[in-house]
């Protein structure tokens, strides 16, 4: 594990401060360790819907292969 030093306002450390207690974080380090990682979350989950939005296109899906999908799903769960 790394240490970073990093500088807040007072404003901000009073807005980590309350945070911290507000939503039962041990440290300032947990919260802010917190919203980094869902912050790298939110953009790998952004990058894998770029990836699909730049795929190619599937072949259309019809009633009869939606209706097979069903069938074999009805099937894996009995």
């Amino acid at each position: 594990m790394i240490t970073l030093k990093i500088h807040l306002t007072d404003d901000l450390r009073r807005f980590v401060d309350e945070q911290v207690s507000r939503q039962g974080h041990d440290s300032p380090s947990e919260y802010l360790g917190g919203l980094i990682r869902k912050e790298r979350d939110r953009q790998h989950l952004r990058q894998l819907l770029m990836d699909g939005a730049a795929s190619a296109t599937a072949n259309e899906t019809d009633e009869h292969e939606f209706a097979g999908l069903r069938e074999r799903v009805r099937k894996d769960t009995e």
